[in-house]
């Protein structure tokens, strides 16, 4: 490599004019090393000779930069960047609005190169960019157009049913944690997961004030549990609030407990009414329509929501890719590596996916003759016999997506599983 090969020179001191001139209408491929505040750009010609490595401060000289690239008349471009989480997302934007073709390179090709393209182990950001470009050049990248409304829609409710699913957990689990110091003996009459349970501790705090006001606490539980909450449990609840065996609660105790089940509370609506939203904006998608009888709404939202539409990719493999269920192995002479997933694709989308496996195996007999036949002849290992589940269902779905019915003889010999198709 030449001396000061990585030397950068800031956005505003680039001459376009002279810079046009030397591209002479060649192909134009610039590689972005995205950063939290400072960018890189990388302009490399169709022989791979870098012409200009550029660098400038985001969000300040983000649209100077795009100008620049929009300036250079004489010649075809092309951007290549890394899925960086959110940083990158303002330019790669302002770019599409220009109609300037925005490809995506994946960080770990681009890690993984790092030695091989000059011969040294460095890494820094001027060199990330020219081995972004470089990649592209390869092939080794594919075209990242920005999302449509209705799926950008669809994963921030994703995100938001997330995020409130979460909160409501490790609220419920502080909860359940006070509930075995002041009241051990709730859970064995209530769910803590429901209204009627959140709703008591929110209104009473604690088994003293239930077991003072027993007749107005039974009162209230039929208001909120109505028909679902017979009379006798809610009986055995004022009976366990009076001979509980829990430490004695002081005010202030008392008052805190309240506020957490009334916060638990907020949050197990808020999540109810996200995922209720999350299902219904789900449905203006036609994939989603697809396999909502297959998947359930939810789950068939979720998917689409991480993965993109199924009826976009070339084939079944590409799909069970994009979830990170391909698999990989590393195998050495006589050493023959176990093969596993190669988990690249979202963690969200494999958690639905897994549950959904689940429950295949439970209810579709065919599935779970082919399950139970996996799990015995691998030694019991049952997790490796869901996510070999999770794999056929995922190329299954993808067929779903494009109208074909589901029909699960047809991921499995029936003849070797000693059933009949149905």
């Amino acid at each position: 490599m030449k001396k000061r090969t990585y030397r950068a020179v800031d956005v505003k001191r680039v001459d376009v004019e002279r810079l046009n001139q030397e591209l002479a209408e060649q192909r134009i491929v610039v590689g972005v090393d995205v950063g939290k505040q400072v960018f890189v750009g990388c302009l490399k010609g169709e022989q791979g000779q870098v012409y200009r490595t550029i660098k400038w401060r985001s969000p300040g000289e983000t649209r100077l930069f795009v100008e620049l690239l929009k300036g250079l008349v004489n010649c075809p471009l092309e951007v290549a960047m890394e899925p960086s989480g959110s940083y990158g997302d303002p330019l790669r934007h302002l770019l599409w609005a220009k109609g300037i073709p925005v490809y995506r390179v994946s960080a770990k090709r681009s890690h993984d190169a790092t030695e091989v393209y000059d011969g040294v182990p460095s890494s820094h950001d001027a060199k990330s960019a020219a081995i972004i470009a470089k990649l592209h050049q390869d092939g080794a990248s594919e075209l990242w157009p920005l999302r449509e409304q209705g799926q950008r829609d669809l994963r921030a409710l994703v995100k938001r049913m997330d995020l409130f699913h979460k909160q409501f957990h490790d609220s419920l689990n502080h909860l359940e944690g006070h509930m075995a110091r002041y009241w051990p003996e709730l859970g064995e009459y209530l769910d803590f997961t429901r209204v009627t349970f959140l709703s008591l501790i929110q209104e009473f705090a604690g088994p003293e004030q239930v077991a003072a006001q027993g007749d107005r606490a039974a009162q209230f539980m039929r208001s909120v549990g109505g028909r679902f909450l017979q009379s006798k449990k809610i009986q055995e609840v004022i009976g366990s609030s009076r001979e509980t065996t829990g430490v004695h609660m002081t005010p202030e105790e008392a008052e805190s407990l309240r506020l957490l089940a009334e916060h638990t509370l907020y949050l197990y609506r808020a999540l109810q009414k996200a995922k209720r939203k999350m299902e219904t904006v789900g449905q203006e998608q036609a994939s989603v329509q697809a396999m909502s009888p297959t998947l359930g709404k939810a789950t068939a939202a979720v998917l689409v929501a991480e993965g993109g539409d199924p009826r976009q990719y070339d084939s079944a493999r590409q799909w069970v890719k994009t979830f990170g269920l391909n698999l990989k192995e590393r195998s050495s002479g006589k050493h023959m590596g176990r093969r596993r997933i190669t988990k690249r694709g979202s963690g969200r989308a494999r958690k639905w996916l897994f549950l959904a496996a689940l429950r295949l195996a439970r209810l579709d007999p065919v599935v779970r003759a082919w399950y139970q036949r996996k799990v015995s002849r691998d030694g019991n290992i049952k997790m490796k016999a869901v996510v070999a589940v999770m794999r056929k269902y995922v190329k299954a779905l993808w067929h779903v997506a494009k109208g074909n019915p589901f029909d699960s003889t047809r991921l499995f010999d029936t003849k070797r599983l000693g059933i009949g198709a149905t």
